[in-house]
This record gives structure tokens, sequence and C-alpha cells, in this order.
């Protein structure tokens, strides 16, 4: 599918990996409709941090993904939807998981449900890898078994087979992009790299953390925006799940310490309970199998493995460490 002359709306433009989605695809001339969430600041999220030259070739749409008849409105005149809005903090899913339910699940049965309805011509969903929980084999592939061990990963569970069920009733064209670990500028601090950088760079040497055994596959952002242009373009994809990852796994303590090694900074490590998820709830283990992307979509990291992880995280540090990007995050508070 070619997507120069086709109407795209970004749900989500306003989050960590929908900002960077939209900014990318406006700098390559497509026209965007940016969704973002309503409030009465006039707020647009990250999207207000952009350069005036983007924000001036944005149509946004303020809205609530909770409310179909807003979706519909927002999705009239679209040809492809790339779907990223969603409650992602887990902290925040053990005591409020009735507002997951209503915004992922919920906000997406309002997509496919309008896009059924409007015709439009693909619906790009987007999943995680916290879906397959604990890694029952590694590396994992998009047939792994799905395991809800977070109020979230369930919603999220829950939302993927909405999609997938639209696609199999009734022939929407949806098809699933499953990002494992996605990091880099703009992201929250509810996340391991950002809360260890924010931390480093306010003069913490002795860092408040949740588990570091577990094992995660990190992806940087631009590899995770590549590869949802990928699947919006891809001819080869409707009714399929695919993960985007960079096949390489390493353990939060040994992304913490690469971290201060890049920030030139000896640090401690204090466990903080209030960070530690419920025992069983905890996904211990996380690494993509990839090769389905390469396949389809014809996609693999920029930043893989050991010395790309190591180049990505010296660009997020950079980011994060200009007074005017820091001052966006409190530090000295646990993030959910």
């Amino acid at each position: 599918m070619k997507l120069n002359n086709k109407k795209i709306l970004i749900t989500g433009a306003d989050g960590f990996i929908g900002s960077h989605l939209t900014e990318k695809l406006i700098r390559l001339g497509y026209n965007i409709r940016a969704f973002v969430f309503y409030n009465s600041f006039g707020h647009w999220g990250w999207l207000d941090e952009l350069p005036d030259e983007i924000k001036q070739e944005l149509d946004v749409f303020t809205g609530d993904i909770r409310d179909p008849y807003g979706v519909r409105t927002a999705m009239q005149g679209c040809d492809v939807v790339l779907h990223l809005a969603a409650l992602i903090g887990i902290p925040y899913s053990y005591h409020s998981p009735d507002t997951y339910i209503d915004t992922n699940i919920k906000g997406s049965l309002n997509i496919v449900q309008a896009a059924r309805d409007l015709g439009v011509e693909k619906i790009v969903h987007t999943s995680t890898s916290e879906v397959y929980g604990t890694a029952q084999y590694v590396p994992i592939d998009e047939k792994h078994p799905l395991q809800g061990q977070s109020p979230y990963s369930a919603s999220k569970i829950g939302a993927d087979q909405i999609a997938l069920s639209f696609y199999r009733a009734f022939e929407t064209p949806v098809t699933i992009i499953r990002p494992f670990n996605t990091f880099g500028p703009r992201q929250s601090a509810r996340a391991v790299i950002p809360t260890v950088i924010t931390q480093i760079a306010n003069g913490e040497r002795q860092l408040n953390l949740g588990a570091v055994h577990p094992t995660r596959d990190f992806s940087y952002v631009s590899d995770t925006v590549n590869g949802f242009i990928a699947m919006a373009e891809s001819d080869h994809v409707l009714g399929e799940e695919i993960n985007l990852g960079s096949n390489f796994e390493i353990s939060i303590g040994d992304t913490v310490q690469l971290i201060a090694e890049t920030m030139n900074v000896e640090i401690d490590i204090k466990t903080d309970k209030q960070r530690l998820r419920p025992h069983n709830s905890e996904v211990e283990r996380l690494w993509a199998d990839n090769r389905k992307a390469l396949e389809l979509l014809d996609w693999s990291p920029e930043y893989a493995q050991h010395d790309g992880f190591k180049h990505a995280i010296a660009k997020t540090a950079q980011w994060f460490t200009d007074p005017a990007n820091l001052a966006h995050y409190k530090h000295g508070i646990y993030n959910i």
C-alpha cells in the first residue's frame, strides 16, 4: 500500500511512540490526523514539543478513545488507522483495572467498529510483548501462548482479540503489531530506562528501582517507528500478528550498569519495595523472535545487539540530560 495519497489517523499521537511516529510521517510528507486525548488546557502532549514546521502540518483531533462517537468522527475521511492509544502503565493497572478495560478493550472496539462501518482500508493495532508473560521458550515467536500476568496485559490480550475477531468475522482489514520494550526520547519515567537516567541526571547515585533480575528485549524508538510504517505499507500482513524486537536479551541490572557507564558515574541500587510487582505478576524474561518481521516487512532493527543497544542508550541519555527535556520529569517520585 502506498501511503503518499492516503489520509492517516494516528491515535495516541500525543504519547511517546505516537509522537515520534507522527513526526516521522509528517517529515515524509504524509497527510496525518493526530488523535490526542482531550483536556481543558489544550495540551497536545509530546506534540507540543515538535518544531513549528511540523505542528503546522498537523490536523489535530482532540477526543477520548473510549467515546465511540468521537472515534467515528475522527476516523471520517481516513484511509489508514495506526491505533496506539492505550493505558500502558502496569503498576497503575493494579489499582485501576476498570480504566484499562474501558480504554484498551473498549477503545479498540470503537476503532474496529468504526473502521468496519466507514470502509477504512487498513488498521494497524498496537499490541505489546507483555501479552506473552514470562517466556515459556525463547526467543518468543508469535505462536507463543498468551498469559495475562497483570490487568494491563490482560486488557491488551482482550484488545488484540477484539481486533482479530473483526478481521475473522467481518474481514475488517486489521493487522497486529507487537513491539517489545521500546525506549528513547520522550518516554515516560514509569519505564526503567528513563527512571535510571533521570535519577542520575539529577545527581542521584543511589538509585531507587524495582526488580533488576528480569530480562528484556529493548528496541530503540526509531526502529519501532520504522516497523509501524512498514506494517502500514505492507500488502502481506492482514490478520497477522508481528513482533517488533531486537532479538537481543539483557537483564535490567545490566542495563542499569550500562547506563551508568554511558553517563560516567558509579551507582548503587536500592530496592524500592513499592516498585516491585506482585510475585506472580512479574514478567521474568522477554526475548523477541523477529524473523516474521524480516520476512513480511523486510524490517530489521538498526540498533541491534549489544553495540546497537549501547549506541541507542547514549542517544537517549543525551536527550534526557538536556535541561529543557529533563525539566519535564519528576525524578523524586515513583511514577506509575
